[in-house]
C-alpha cells in the first residue's frame, strides 16, 4: 500500500489525491476520494462551519488510528482503537465522537462504494462495529462525577475576585471572570457564549436582563436555534460592570468576549486559562471543573432549589426533555432533602 494522502478542508470538501483512470487506484488514494465526496456531503446538508471545522479536524484523526483503509477494519482494530484512546486519557464522550465518526464514515463508504470496491480490490465491505466494541452512553460512566456544588463555586469565584488585585494581566483575568459568572448563571454552551456580541446583552428586558443567543446549538442539521437566555442571580450587574469597565481596555469590535487582538475567544483558549486558574486554588483533583460543568452545575443547582425540569429545559435551549433529564445530576442527598421540605409541607398546616 502506498502512502496515506493528507487531507484540508477547500470550500467544504476534504481534497486528496484522485486516481489515475485506466488503472486500479492505490488503496488511500480512493479513500481520499471517498472522504472527500463525504466531507461535500456536509456542506450539502447544510451543517454549521463550526460543525464542519470539527469534523474536518476529527476525521483524518481517526482515520490515523489504523494502518489499513476503512473497508478493511475489523472488530478488534476498533477495540484497539477505543483501549488507546483510554490509555491516553481520553473521556467518555471524546472516545464515542471518534467511534461516531468511523461509524457514520464507514457506513457512507459502505452504501456508495461497497460495489466499486469488490470491483477494484476483490474485498467485500464488512461491519466493524458491533455490540461489543458499542460504547455506553456517556451518563451510563462509573467515573461521571457530579457538577461543581453551590458552595465549591461560591469559594471558586471569591478566589477569581480576590486574584484581580494581584494579576499581571487585569483585563484578561476579569474577562474571564466575567464570562466563567456567564456561563453557569445564564447556561449558555462555550461555543453559544463566545459568539456573544457586544448588542446581544440586553439588560432592558425582563426583571433583570437577557442574553440574545443568536447562534444556538443546531441539530439534525436544523441551522442556529437562537433564544433568549436570562441574567440570573446578579449578572446583569456583572456584565454591566464588565462592559463599561473591562471590555474597553479590548480592541474595539462587536465580540462580547474577545482576544487581545479583538477576535472571540477560542474554546480551546478558554479551558485552558480556566485549568490554569484552578491550579491556582491548589484544591484536590476532585473540585476540578470544565466550562461545560458550569452549565451542567446551572441546571443542578436551579432543579435543586425548585425549578421544574420544562423551566430549566427552556433555560438550557434543549429541543427535547431527555437531554435536560441528562444535563441534572442532583447531590447524593436530594432525596432525602425534598422529603424534608415535602414534610414540613404536609404538617405545619396541621401545626398551625
Amino acid at each position: 500500500m502506498g502512502e496515506k494522502p493528507l487531507f484540508r478542508l477547500v470550500q467544504g470538501g476534504l481534497t486528496g489525491l484522485v486516481p489515475d483512470a485506466g488503472r486500479v487506484p492505490d488503496v488511500w488514494v480512493f479513500q481520499a476520494g471517498c472522504v472527500q465526496a463525504f466531507a461535500a456531503t456536509w456542506v450539502v446538508r447544510g451543517f454549521a462551519p463550526t460543525t464542519i471545522g470539527a469534523y474536518t479536524s476529527l476525521l483524518p484523526r481517526v482515520l490515523a488510528h489504523f494502518d489499513r483503509p476503512v473497508w478493511q477494519i475489523e472488530p478488534a482494530h476498533v477495540d484497539a482503537m477505543l483501549h488507546t484512546l483510554l490509555l491516553a486519557g481520553r473521556t467518555a464522550g471524546t472516545r464515542r465522537r471518534y467511534l461516531d465518526m468511523l461509524r457514520a464514515f464507514h457506513t457512507f463508504v459502505r452504501l456508495r462504494y461497497a460495489a466499486e470496491i469488490r470491483a477494484l480490490y476483490g474485498t467485500t465491505v464488512g461491519d466493524p462495529l458491533d455490540r461489543f466494541n458499542r460504547l455506553r452512553h456517556v451518563w451510563d460512566e462509573p467515573s461521571r462525577r457530579l457538577p461543581p456544588t453551590a458552595e465549591r463555586l461560591a469559594a471558586f469565584f471569591a478566589h477569581a475576585r480576590a486574584r484581580l488585585t494581584v494579576t499581571s494581566d487585569y483585563p484578561a483575568a476579569a474577562r474571564d471572570y466575567a464570562l466563567w459568572r456567564t456561563l453557569y448563571h445564564s447556561a449558555p454552551r462555550l461555543s453559544e457564549a463566545l459568539r456573544l456580541e457586544l448588542y446581544d446583552v440586553h439588560p432592558e428586558l425582563g426583571p433583570s436582563g437577557k442574553l440574545h443567543v443568536r447562534f444556538g446549538k443546531a441539530a439534525n442539521a436544523s441551522g442556529p436555534r437562537p433564544r433568549w437566555a436570562p441574567m440570573l442571580d446578579g449578572l446583569d450587574q456583572i456584565l454591566a460592570w464588565y462592559q463599561s469597565d473591562i471590555r474597553p481596555l479590548f480592541p474595539d469590535t462587536t465580540a462580547l468576549f474577545c482576544d487581545a487582538h479583538g477576535q472571540p475567544l477560542k474554546p480551546e483558549t478558554v479551558r485552558d486559562r480556566l485549568s490554569r486558574h484552578l491550579d491556582t486554588e491548589a484544591r484536590p483533583e476532585d473540585d476540578r471543573f470544565t466550562p461545560h460543568d458550569l452549565r451542567r452545575a446551572c441546571a443542578t443547582h436551579h432543579y435543586e432549589q425548585g425549578m421544574d425540569l420544562l423551566t430549566v429545559q427552556q433555560l438550557l435551549g434543549h429541543h427535547h426533555i431527555a437531554s435536560t433529564m441528562a444535563y441534572v445530576r442532583p447531590c447524593l442527598t436530594f432525596v432525602e432533602e425534598a422529603w424534608r421540605r415535602a414534610t414540613l409541607t404536609a404538617i405545619t398546616p396541621l401545626a398551625g
